[in-house]
């Protein structure tokens, strides 16, 4: 059976069952979950905030009044005022610049490191759960060993063995998420792989790689987007969590942990320093958890409430 053969009988099989196995059977999904998104009022809230200090961050060369290393003399421990909007540090350097240049890390090592552990979670959660036997049996008992370690000591683990660094730190996270991947997959596989579609695709020759991309794996998209979308946040606050601990960032480059692991010293006499970084925190983090509610609600057939 040729390739062109073996795509239009698999696309047969999909229409007999009545699965949507090819984009053209869905018209615009992705446009549809945006709609659909946007009438939920924590959706339209996460969003917004994300989508702000997104943007902030991505634009923050021309945003950003001064350079988050420049050190201006005389100016240490400035109160925010029209010409510093979030105060100075104990180096004259401008707060909101490092604020906005900080998040540009923290949206880097949050997203990147959910995108690497959810690309080598998945690839192993399909395989394990689609060969099972010894190959599930190996890959399973693995995660289990990094599931043994609470996350934070897993990535002082990893950064004292590689050395600290954004990278690192980056690394580190996704090693932490990789078997929440594996495992949601694995499920989604093993419940997939013995219903009739992927039987009669079996029985018509489609070859297992084409089976477990073509046919299982656009069915387990739902559960794993959820776990995207909350992974996202956790990832944040662990990066600004090795960042505090001196493991993550290294100064002077600025991110929100660091900044805050700095700013302890004087709590009392610039309260503004850790405030802000602090803030930015806190309303990413909550956008993100808004955000991913409302995608897990959108994704659950069991809850229909969305407002």
């Amino acid at each position: 059976m040729t390739a062109a053969e073996e795509d239009e009988s698999v696309t047969s099989v999909g229409e007999t069952v009545g699965l949507p196995l090819d984009a053209e059977n869905v018209r615009h999904p992705a446009g549809a979950f945006l709609q659909r998104l946007l009438r939920s009022r924590s959706g339209r809230f996460g969003l917004f905030l994300v989508l702000v200090l997104v943007m902030l961050s991505l634009f923050a060369p021309l945003v950003a009044p001064f350079s988050p290393l420049e050190m201006n003399r005389g100016d240490e421990f400035e109160p925010p005022s029209a010409r510093y909007i979030f105060g100075t540090d104990q180096f004259g350097r401008d707060i909101f610049s490092r604020v906005l240049y900080g998040g540009r890390i923290s949206l880097l090592v949050g997203y990147g490191s959910i995108g690497v552990a959810a690309l080598i979670g998945v690839g192993s959660g399909l395989l394990a759960g689609y060969l099972l036997g010894l190959v599930d049996t190996a890959i399973m008992r693995l995660w289990d060993v990094l599931l043994a370690f609470p996350n934070i000591f897993l990535g002082i683990a990893v950064v004292a063995v590689l050395g600290p660094g954004q990278f690192v730190s980056a690394l580190a996270i996704a090693i932490m998420n990789m078997p929440h991947f594996s495992r949601i997959a694995r499920a989604a596989v093993i419940a997939e792989k013995q219903k009739e579609y992927v039987e009669a695709a079996r029985a018509l020759g489609a070859s297992d790689r084409r089976i477990v991309i073509k046919s299982i794996l656009p069915n387990t998209i739902p559960p794993l987007l959820a776990q995207i979308a909350t992974a996202i946040p956790r990832a944040i606050l662990l990066e600004a969590s090795l960042s505090f601990l001196g493991l993550g960032t290294q100064p002077p480059r600025p991110s929100w942990g660091n900044m805050l692991e700095d700013s302890r010293e004087f709590l009392w006499r610039a309260p503004w320093y850790g405030f802000f970084p602090g803030l930015a925190l806190f309303l990413l983090v909550l956008g993100l958890i808004f955000l991913a509610n409302a995608i897990r609600d959108l994704l659950d057939p069991t809850r229909q409430n969305i407002e």
